[in-house]
């Protein structure tokens, strides 16, 4: 006689890196793995106990490093997810072209057997990894089914786009996250790349333009383009530039064909490497069924 199999109860787990807000961690009962903020004398978890504008308003003082999770707090983490008997995890991260944070959780994973662990590499961050994490939550409230959630984090996270504007190249060249952006010339003839991030989940130039407002018009045009037919979903992110990023999310209100417009500030962890001055777009189709 067969026995009953009982249902899966299954989590989900990113890093702070992710921008989700918390309201959107408690809807959906999503867990976050800080990063850290580190200074010489001190050391801060990321969106715990530092703020993105606090990095900023400092940075002429300290520009501080930052790290990845310790394996304890992965481990601390799991252990916790074990003992509220949960039996499977997704644990979606930061691309790991910019963060060793998805090889460490692999590693820490392999010592939970008795758990179905999927760890995957979003090959991007800030909402590029928050939209496939929602998409994962959405599926799981949808089906219950792992491999079901498995893949629809899959889907949204090779579908999803993300170009973003800098005021400055210096913090991504001082925290060796520069990839394939190239940026020394051009800053002296006041050229602002348009970066995105490639296959491997490095920072490219996607177009240059010149000025700080031809930059950010760029980014308008590529958002048009990006929402031709179908619907999306679609982040407006800043690093301590939320009036230009408030101009540019009312604009994108207008178009036609973006469900769900989101508006965040992107951790303080990301802002260590970008300095203040970023204004991103980050789109995701939305899936249906079908596709």
């Amino acid at each position: 006689m067969q026995q009953t199999s009982t249902p899966p109860k299954i989590a989900i787990v990113t890093d702070s890196t992710s921008d989700l807000n918390s309201e959107m961690t408690k809807e959906f009962g999503i867990e976050i793995l800080p990063l850290h903020v580190v200074y010489k004398d001190r050391e801060y978890l990321d969106g715990v106990n530092i703020s993105p504008n606090e990095v900023y308003d400092h940075m002429d003082i300290e520009v501080p490093t930052t790290s990845l999770p310790s394996p304890a707090e992965i481990s601390a983490l799991l252990n916790r997810l074990r003992d509220e008997k949960f039996t499977h995890v997704l644990s979606m991260h930061i691309s790991s072209g910019l963060s060793g944070t998805y090889e460490t959780v692999c590693q820490v994973a392999k010592d939970y057997k008795e758990m179905d662990i999927e760890v995957l590499d979003s090959k991007a961050l800030s909402m590029g990894l928050g939209f496939p994490v929602l998409e994962a939550a959405r599926e799981l409230r949808r089906s219950m089914n792992f491999q079901a959630v498995i893949k629809a984090a899959k889907t949204a996270s090779q579908r999803t786009k993300l170009y973003f504007v800098l005021s400055t190249l210096e913090y991504l060249k001082r925290g060796g996250r520069i990839g394939y952006v190239s940026g020394t010339v051009g800053e002296l003839l006041n050229i602002k790349p348009i970066i995105s991030i490639n296959s491997e989940g490095k920072y490219i130039t996607y177009a240059k333009v010149r000025g700080r407002d031809q930059s950010l018009r760029k980014l308008f045009d590529i958002l048009i383009e990006s929402t031709q037919g179908g619907q999306y979903n679609v982040a407006v992110v800043h690093g301590g530039a939320e009036q230009e990023a408030r101009k540019l999310w009312q604009k994108a209100r207008e178009l036609p064909n973006i469900k769900e417009l989101l508006f965040n500030q992107i951790s303080p962890v990301m802002g260590v490497h970008t300095g203040p001055g970023l204004v991103g777009v980050i789109i995701s189709p939305v899936i249906t069924a079908q596709s």
